[in-house]
């Protein structure tokens, strides 16, 4: 895959998504269309450092092929990283981005012939929207599509709306969230359980990776205890 230039990308929308989480809406003027395949990130080029291999910070985007050139990142506020620091208190409507993208390989293996499981934390939801929506939007068959979203609180669930609404309107489409930290009407716990209990019938099914490494790991041993094999599993680490 060649690897595609730098570019200038313009902030045209900011949002906050929870308290700690911002919405970033990018314009690339100088192409008609931003095409991406849902799953694929972009690199970012900030001026917080001499060295720009401690300039670059990653991110998968959030939104969806819709043929503009408009893309959407999710960005969660590393209290300790300089990038994300730069991004929530310089970064606003009208400011410029140079960027690098799209890249990566975390995309949906088509045709859909198995039952498919999203399982991520955090930012990591960012890349499975984008395939969730595509899905829908291209009206892609498949055999089901459950996302399993781990979270601390109510208030930290990225999208959580916008996943119920397309759970009542998308056809074989599940939304699990699952809080740690908070009693709730829906699931408690972590995600590894969960995950656990809809595949107890060993179904084939394609599991799809997308937060921190421990949670990653974690899910990897589990899965391959449950019968599975490792072609089954795919992986986007952060951090």
């Amino acid at each position: 895959m060649a690897l595609q230039p730098w570019r200038t990308g313009h902030v045209i929308r900011v949002e906050n998504e929870t308290k700690d989480t911002k919405r970033f809406w990018i314009q690339v003027p100088e192409l008609s269309s931003f095409d991406f395949a849902p799953g694929q990130f972009v690199t970012l080029d900030l001026p917080i450092h001499e060295k720009p291999n401690k300039r670059w910070r990653s991110y998968s985007i959030a939104s969806w092929p819709d043929g503009s050139n408009v893309f959407e990142l999710v960005i969660v506020l590393d209290r300790k990283g300089a990038g994300t620091h730069y991004l929530f208190d310089t970064v606003g409507v009208g400011s410029e981005l140079t960027f690098r993208g799209p890249q990566g390989v975390f995309t949906l293996r088509e045709p859909l012939e198995k039952e498919i499981f999203f399982i991520c934390t955090g930012t990591g939801i960012a890349p499975f929207r984008s395939m969730i929506h595509h899905v829908k939007n291209q009206a892609i068959p498949h055999k089901g599509i459950t996302l399993i979203f781990g979270s601390r609180t109510q208030d930290t669930l990225l999208y959580y709306t916008e996943m119920k609404e397309l759970q009542a309107t998308m056809p074989g489409f599940r939304y699990e969230p699952v809080l740690s930290r908070e009693q709730w009407e829906g699931r408690n716990g972590y995600v590894h359980p969960v995950y656990e209990e809809l595949c107890a019938a060993k179904q084939p099914a394609a599991f799809y990776l997308c937060g921190w490494k421990g949670m990653i790991d974690e899910a990897k041993e589990r899965i391959l205890a449950l019968g599975y094999e490792k072609k089954d599993i795919h992986v986007e680490l952060y951090g």
